[in-house]
């Protein structure tokens, strides 16, 4: 109890020094929580993708359509247990900054294969029944206050003109990895406008998506779907969802490589701010450490006094920075433009990783006035003067 009495008074003796060394710690393990948040954020489609479904998209690039006929032969694929297909809309709502994803789709298979996007029956058979409604996340309803039966008007800019549509369904995501941000609507009226309007881009669309019976198999389905349309006017890449995902984020890969390094190189300010406090206190101390040492303390006893000091200024201030994350990520949040990332959130890992950071800090910071401790003769620590 003495011994503990002891450590407590050490680690208060400086008050402004320790508080300096909290807040810098607070400073460092917020800034890896939010660099962390921000990489989990750019993964966050890798982390949802399903690994039965399959991407079936043009083989030059994503951007050029394919034919709706292909539907048909793709679903005859031994293996391919449902088929449906999605359009990119763009467009844009309410100005040039409030984006989010805008997908005309086959409702009639689309929510099947999507299961992690749930709505109620009603709503969704109130969504089948009428040509120009649509379904929104529940991000979306809340983000601009729209409720069933709210009309959205969108400003074409892919498919030019203006579109009206009518809010029929929210849906809510499954879990956290669920997007909740996007739009869908029935690919039916974007194809009547479309014949009316571009004759010439009617009966196509942007992707399908395969669910399969086998995952396993994902492979040895992909390539028969791909022969099934080789040498053909459009020819076909497949690749499973995760890999689909995984190439959007092949342009960025450098930038988030980055922000992964700059994660750690943090946890090491952190050991360099913790550490610089521990060498100053031992010095300081030295003459203390020398009676003590006199006085038959053991060199378990040094070290509870010297790496409780460290873990208590590490767990505190790894403590601070993670109350202080909360606040920051949701105003990181807030200053980006609506929809960058329909997914942002604090991974549990996120939490665990620093806290495991805050005690290896902690433990390593007091290795080196430690050793110095143990390697000072009493003599000299007597005779120190700090």
């Amino acid at each position: 109890m003495e011994l503990l009495k002891l450590l407590l008074r050490n680690t208060l003796r400086h008050k402004l020094r320790s508080f300096l060394t909290l807040a810098g710690i607070g400073v460092a393990v917020m800034a890896f929580a939010l660099l962390r948040t921000v990489v989990t954020a750019w993964h966050a489609g890798v982390e949802a993708s399903a690994a039965n479904r399959l991407i079936t998209r043009h083989a030059v690039s994503f951007v050029f359509p394919l034919p709706l006929a292909y539907r048909d032969r793709i679903a005859q694929v031994r293996g391919v247990n449902k088929v449906t297909y999605a359009s990119w809309f763009s467009g844009v709502y309410i100005d040039k900054n409030q984006f989010f994803a805008r997908l005309a789709v086959d409702s009639e298979t689309f929510f099947d294969v999507y299961s992690e996007f749930v709505i109620e029956r009603e709503q969704f058979e109130a969504f089948k029944r009428e040509r120009n409604a649509c379904i929104i996340g529940i991000d979306i309803a809340r983000r601009y206050n729209l409720a069933l039966g709210d009309i959205m008007l969108i400003e074409g800019d892919v498919y030019p003109g203006q579109w009206e549509f009518v809010v029929r369904g929210i849906y809510q995501p499954k879990d956290q990895t669920t997007d909740p941000a996007s739009m869908m609507f029935h690919y039916q009226y974007l194809e009547e406008r479309v014949r009316q309007d571009m004759a010439q881009r009617s009966g196509e669309i942007g992707w399908y998506i395969v669910r399969i019976d086998d995952p396993d198999s994902s492979a040895a389905i992909s390539e028969e779907i791909d022969q099934l349309f080789a040498n053909s006017r459009a020819e076909t890449k497949t690749e499973t969802e995760r890999a689909f995902q995984q190439s959007f984020l092949s342009a960025a890969s450098a930038v988030i490589t980055a922000m992964n390094i700059m994660s750690f190189v943090i946890i090491g300010i952190i050991l360099l701010v913790l550490a610089n406090t521990m060498v100053m206190s031992a010095r300081e101390r030295t003459h203390e450490f020398a009676v003590v040492k006199a006085l038959g303390f053991s060199g378990a006893q040094l070290f509870f006094l010297i790496a409780g000091e460290a873990l208590i200024l590490s767990t505190l201030g790894s403590a601070l920075g993670l109350l202080l994350t909360v606040p920051a990520v949701e105003g990181f949040q807030t200053a980006l433009p609506k929809g960058w990332f329909p997914v942002f959130y604090i991974k549990p890992e996120t939490i665990v990783l620093g806290c495991v950071s805050a005690l290896a800090v902690g433990l390593a910071a007091s290795l080196i006035p430690l050793r110095r401790v143990l390697s000072t003769r009493i003599v000299e620590g007597l005779r120190h003067v700090g």
